[in-house]
């Protein structure tokens, strides 16, 4: 708003004082004044990046600066083939990055979108059509149905105006405004019934207000400008891989100094010596990391996608699978934003449940247990047929057309029945009056008004009630009977609707409220926005999975803690919005840990409670799909918006949106997540042996002073064909079991945990030893040089092969999985086609310095590779008898 003004606690007269303006509108000249002074605060798009910065962004990780400092020193070497090798898998990854990653820059060009492009104003008295973006504070605009209203604008005068908020504050239903002044000093958006807000919906009504915000300054204007000031989050896998770059970098340089000036020691050639230094380091660098890295989340996108997930942002495909806290919407996400009645209480004191949920007329009618037909019901029957016939809303092609509240009564009518009755006359729902009526006619032209409304306004006007036979009179208890049940309603989180009726004469032909006077009352209905079926059940994942779920709403607190209960959420109680503004940031976050519900919340409360969670060190995913649920989506670790009901402003501001709205949808993203991470870890733990046990190699022969059994082109060539032909094939590993059987990982563990470590460091030794007693016992046999590094050559490589099958599971045995992947079975014979091909043919041989091999090298070959697969399943053997 303007400054810090609370305008809902300012009445008509003071808002027009302070703003300098008249019933009728700003003068013209005055209007003109402000716009050239002032002007229209116009919602500004974020600085979007160009399509080179972008690209060129996805150079920026350690991984990728060692393999350019690679591709330098190669190049001086004049190494070009070296060079091409290197270049050419930062360039495919930085394109594929380029290609799957897409940003949240569009938001606030999203925001201004949602500004409308004209509005009506009074200005001299007259009535104009003007460009929104021409409004000034202090305009007056006319306000009519179907109209986006186009500012924030102080009400003083409505005519049963009701307005779609969903879009800014959750609300499930459109609220009923009013002009009178609220005297609280602290109110959500929700509850500032005499303020309209830019970018909500008139859904019915007529109403005259007076701008006190536009632009920047608008609820929404607030929110672009938290978007604006919003830092990019980096995911936790980012951060780790950034973590291991550096000290992978750190341990390459340092070794590689150490190898050079070993040589120099040992009286080596120094050129010769620093060509083995550089070979060292090229030997380590997992040049084909990235790009396979990138590949396991483009494989995990469409994994997700499978299951309802678009990933707009290549890490969250995995941060996902490590959130810890789940800070999600009721509205639609949780529930099925389609209000049902679940209670009717009759007249006859009768309480009933309604089965069935949603826009399907199909369900039951239970009373005690027991189903009942409400045929056998007269009162039943009357109270559902009030609700069918008073009543704006229809049913087709399974949905309902007009009001949600409408809705759930024209459903649950369904399920009795079909109580068509002609209507000759119709008293609209008015928010000052708080009912509706409409005069019907039966098959014997009978007259009938049938009422609806707020239960405290049906008891006012009812005098008598309906027994099933005849129309009594209520008495005293009768009347506290009735207003306990819509109490008792309401405290379950039901919105309640009361029914009645009278009978009038056969010449009736209009109605007004002097007629809606001694009614006969029928009953009560209460509806909810049921929770979906699924989302209990994924909320149960969520726990065993170590994940805890947060509802944030801006429905109101009652009806969100009962959805909570229903659900599973554990939570001391719920808490609304004000209560959130009384609390300070450590108050809040000592509530954070036994609260689960927040209710009537603001853009601030969701954002404010998403950066206290990481604030504590949690991996923070949030769903939402209003306006104001942007800043918090670009906050949060990961931002979940929804597919369906989700503004373009929340999509954008997303990394993730979710095609069916549906929480459980969330929760195999989840799983899938999990996955992902699995096999990146799978990735790593099966590359970094064979780059350590290249640089082993390196280094052992330069301290032992021997030949080097590895060119640094037979090095670059091991590397890129295992990682195209083996490497890729681990992301189409079938999903492993029990993902969510197990708590996530912790927020600080590092990439390489110990046991890690220790396989990394176990395999290079075998891979090394494998290779150097190959290499010596072909040399010591006579065997040519060419020939021997070609046998230590495949060794490697066969070796790779074997422990791919090893890599299958970390800590379990293999022997019942070798042939679950088919991509991998095809990849490793690609491999050794191409191996085939660098041993035996004449041109290979002379590019690389090879030489062909006999049966007796290949038969110690496959020895060596099985034996090294033995050893790493008796290695799991040990570990897990260990642990």
């Amino acid at each position: 708003m303007s400054g810090d003004t609370k305008w809902y606690q300012l009445d008509n007269d003071k808002v027009f004082e302070k703003l300098g303006s008249g019933r009728e509108g700003l003068k013209q000249e005055e209007a003109e004044k402000r716009l050239s002074t002032d002007g229209y605060n116009e919602v500004k798009a974020k600085k979007k990046h160009s399509p080179i910065y972008k690209f060129l962004k996805q150079f920026a990780s350690p991984l990728i600066y060692i393999l350019l400092a690679a591709a330098i020193i190669t190049f001086f070497l004049d190494k070009l083939i070296d060079t091409a090798v290197i270049l050419s898998v930062v360039i495919a990854n930085s394109i594929i990055g380029y290609i799957q990653e897409s940003k949240a820059e569009h938001a606030l060009e999203s925001l201004s979108k949602m500004l409308v492009p004209e509005a009506t104003v009074l200005r001299n008295g007259q009535r104009n059509v003007i460009p929104s973006k021409e409004l000034v504070v202090g305009d007056v605009v006319i306000l009519e149905a179907g109209n986006r209203i186009p500012a924030d604008i102080r009400l003083f005068y409505v005519k049963n105006l009701r307005v779609d908020e969903s879009p800014l504050t959750g609300e499930s239903v459109p609220v009923e405004k009013k002009t009178e002044v609220i005297d609280d000093d602290k109110i959500p958006l929700g509850d500032q019934k005499n303020l309209s807000f830019a970018g909500t919906f008139v859904s019915e009504g007529l109403a005259h207000g007076i701008v006190v915000a536009t632009g920047e300054d608008t609820e929404i204007g607030k929110i672009s400008e938290s978007i604006r000031e919003s830092e990019d989050i980096s995911t936790p896998l980012v951060r780790k891989i950034a973590k291991f770059g550096i000290y992978l970098s750190i341990a390459i340089i340092a070794v590689s100094v150490f190898v050079f000036f070993v040589g120099i020691l040992r009286g080596f050639n120094a050129v010769d010596t620093f060509l083995a230094a550089v070979s060292l380091a090229v030997a380590a660098i997992p040049e084909g990391l990235p790009a396979t890295i990138t590949i396991s989340f483009a494989i995990g996108i469409k994994a997700m996608a499978s299951r309802n997930a678009i990933i707009r942002s290549l890490p969250a495909v995995e941060t996902l699978g490590s959130a810890t806290v789940i800070c999600s919407d009721k509205t639609g996400t949780l529930t099925k934003n389609q209000m049902t009645v679940t209670d009717i209480y009759t007249a006859t004191g009768k309480n009933y449940n309604v089965s069935g949920t949603g826009y399907s007329p199909e369900g039951d009618f239970i009373l005690d247990n027991e189903t009942v037909d409400p045929e056998t019901d007269p009162v039943l029957l009357e109270t559902l047929k009030t609700g069918f016939l008073c009543n704006d809303a229809s049913f087709k092609d399974g949905n309902i057309v007009g009001e949600p509240t409408e809705g759930a009564l024209l459903i649950s009518a369904l399920k009795a029945g079909n109580f068509h009755m002609p209507r000759l006359d119709i008293i609209p729902f008015e928010s000052e009056k708080r009912i509706m009526a409409t005069l019907n006619q039966d098959s014997e032209e009978n007259k009938i008004i049938y009422v609806k409304g707020s239960p405290e306004k049906i008891i006012e006007l009812s005098q008598h009630k309906f027994d099933g036979e005849n129309e009594v009179d209520i008495d005293v208890d009768a009347l506290a009977e009735i207003k306990k049940s819509s109490e008792e309603m309401a405290s379950k989180g039901l919105r309640v609707i009361g029914m009645a009726y009278l009978k009038v004469e056969k010449d009736k032909e209009r109605i007004d409220y002097s007629d809606l006077s001694d009614l006969v009352f029928l009953g009560l209905q209460g509806m909810i926005d049921p929770p979906r079926e699924e989302v209990k059940d994924s909320i149960q994942q969520c726990k065993t999975a170590g994940i805890r779920v947060i509802m944030i709403t801006g429905d109101h607190t009652l009806t969100a803690y009962s959805i909570a209960r229903q659900l599973g959420i554990e939570t001391e109680k719920a808490i609304p919005g004000n209560t959130i503004d009384d609390l300070t940031d450590v108050q809040l976050k000592e509530t954070l840990k036994t609260v689960s519900v927040f209710a009537r919340t603001s853009p601030e409360h969701k954002s404010r409670i998403v950066k206290l969670l990481k604030s504590d060190g949690e991996i923070v995913a949030v769903t939402g799909d209003g306006i104001n649920d942007a800043p918090a989506l670009k906050n949060s670790d990961i931002g979940i918006a929804m597919g369906v009901s989700g503004t373009e402003v929340a999509r954008e501001a997303s990394d993730m949106v979710l095609v069916d709205d549906n929480f459980a949808s969330i929760v195999a993203s989840v799983e899938e997540g999990r996955d992902v991470y699995n096999k990146i870890q799978k990735l790593i733990i099966w590359m970094l042996p064979t780059n350590g046990g290249q640089a082993l190699t390196v280094v052992s022969a330069i301290l032992l002073g021997v030949t080097l059994p590895l060119l640094p082109l037979h090095i670059l060539w091991i590397n890129t064909i295992t990682t195209i032909g083996l490497g890729v094939t681990i992301s189409s590993e079938p999903r492993a079991k029990g993902l969510l059987n197990k708590p996530p990982r912790p927020t600080d563990e590092p990439i390489l945990i110990p046991f890690i470590k220790k396989r990394i460091g176990f395999v290079s030794i075998l891979m090394v030893s494998a290779a150097f007693f190959l290499f010596a016992v072909e040399i010591n046999t006579g065997g040519e040089l060419a020939a021997a590094r070609t046998a230590a050559l495949n060794t490697i490589v066969f070796i790779q092969i074997s422990y791919l099958f090893n890599i299958k599971s970390l800590y379990d045995h293999v022997f019942d999985a070798l042939l679950s992947n088919r991509y991998m079975l095809i990849g490793i014979a690609g491999v050794i086609g191409l191996q085939m091909l660098l041993t035996y043919h004449p041109f290979m041989n002379l590019i690389f310095d090879t030489a062909p091999l006999g049966l007796y090298n290949w038969l110690w070959i496959v020895v060596m590779a099985v034996l090294v697969f033995f050893i790493i399943e008796f290695e799991k053997y040990i570990y897990k008898r260990l642990r």
